[in-house]
């Protein structure tokens, strides 16, 4: 199979879809993999040592797409990326379609095959490809967040550990998952008063036997939240349906109840975020202010670290990339149900529910096309 890798051009990203190890996996097992030039510099990595393990580079990302049979990214493919993708192209990468119709759209014309990253499941029910991604997340989250308190940026001006005789900052952080544990280790770290907010027993449980007094617990309600919000100097939104948008869980309405200057992370943005005003920001111009409130809202924050990043990520991806580089879509998913849960669009079909109910498109299950 011939392996495409373009470079990322969505604002500020800087990570890259495969890396130098990744391809010298694929081509020792016979693959041809085609690289475009410069696609791993913001991560650290230069053509040369793409070149090293056998990879060929290739000027523009025309060419990669034009000559690849799966194109292998990061972000989601921009629309003068999604343009160059063809029938029976296989895509591989993160997609993020519910609240994206515009993208789920040029997909379903472009005739491509798209495995989503953020979809493909494992034994134990959880996301091994956005794993990775929500604990780098999860653990910058508290960190950009104490930049946006900071009161030059728009913020409180309130220091997250406190100092002798000044309390620390108090932090809510609603989700108890992946990206809800890492920032809430983080943010008590930094030395502030953390709640955490679920609405599963269990992981609460889980949560308090492992974490101890590091951070309190809370179950997630409406109730609970409003007694909450007017004493947060930060929260961070850190839930997750799987392929479905994120639910609101802050209103505009109850910001009158916060104080002025507290800061929203919001680390569900790539699923249209779960505070009712969060739109995507970029790294370049992050912050914005809605009624005093401050919300940090940058759609890909591990590009902050992209070399971390990628090479996490670079971990997690690679078995599945081999596996449909040797087998090809089909039986790759056949043999794997957890990378068959990953199959968001086939050949003009969208084939993963949640997209579908949350843009109201017809679906079909994926089972179905092998």
């Amino acid at each position: 199979m011939k392996i495409g890798c373009p470079t990322e051009i969505k604002p500020q990203e800087f990570r890259v879809g495969i890396t130098p190890i990744a391809a010298q996996e694929a081509v020792g097992r016979g693959h041809e993999v085609i690289v475009q030039s410069g696609a791993g510099a913001g991560a650290g990595f230069d053509d040369a040592a793409y070149e090293a393990v056998g990879a060929r580079i290739i000027a523009t990302a025309e060419e990669v797409f034009a000559k690849a049979d799966m194109i292998v990214k990061v972000k989601e493919p921009q629309a003068v990326e999604r343009k160059m993708l063809r029938e029976g192209q296989l895509l591989f990468t993160y997609l993020h379609l519910a609240p994206d119709e515009a993208q789920t759209r040029d997909l379903l014309a472009s005739g491509c095959t798209a495995i989503a990253y953020e979809t493909v499941t494992d034994r134990a029910g959880g996301l091994p490809l956005l794993a990775p991604m929500s604990e780098v997340a999860g653990r910058l989250a508290p960190q950009m967040g104490a930049w946006t308190l900071q009161k030059a940026n728009g913020g409180r001006g309130v220091l997250m550990g406190g100092v002798p005789g000044v309390g620390p900052a108090r932090v809510i952080v609603i989700g108890g998952g992946v990206v809800g544990t890492h920032a809430a280790r983080i943010a008590a770290g930094m030395g502030a008063d953390v709640t955490v907010l679920d609405r599963s027993l269990p992981r609460l449980r889980y949560l308090d036997d492992v974490f101890g007094g590091t951070f309190k617990t809370g179950y997630s309600s409406a109730g609970l939240l409003d007694e909450l919000l007017p004493q947060a100097d930060m929260v961070i939104g850190a839930v997750l349906i799987p392929g479905a948008a994120a639910p609101k869980l802050v209103r505009r309405d109850q910001f009158p109840m916060m104080k002025p200057g507290a800061a929203l992370v919001d680390v569900a943005i790539d699923q249209g975020g779960c505070f009712e005003t969060s739109r995507a920001t970029t790294h370049a111009d992050p912050v914005y202010e809605v009624d005093g409130i401050m919300h940090y809202c940058v759609a890909n924050m591990p590009g902050a670290v992209a070399r971390t990043s990628t090479l996490a990520l670079g971990n997690a991806t690679m078995p599945f990339m081999l596996a449909l580089a040797d087998k090809g879509w089909k039986k790759a998913c056949a043999d794997d149900p957890h990378l068959l849960a990953g199959l968001n669009v086939h050949a003009g079909q969208l084939t993963y529910a949640a997209v579908g109910e949350a843009l109201g498109i017809e679906s079909v299950h994926p089972e179905s096309l092998l």
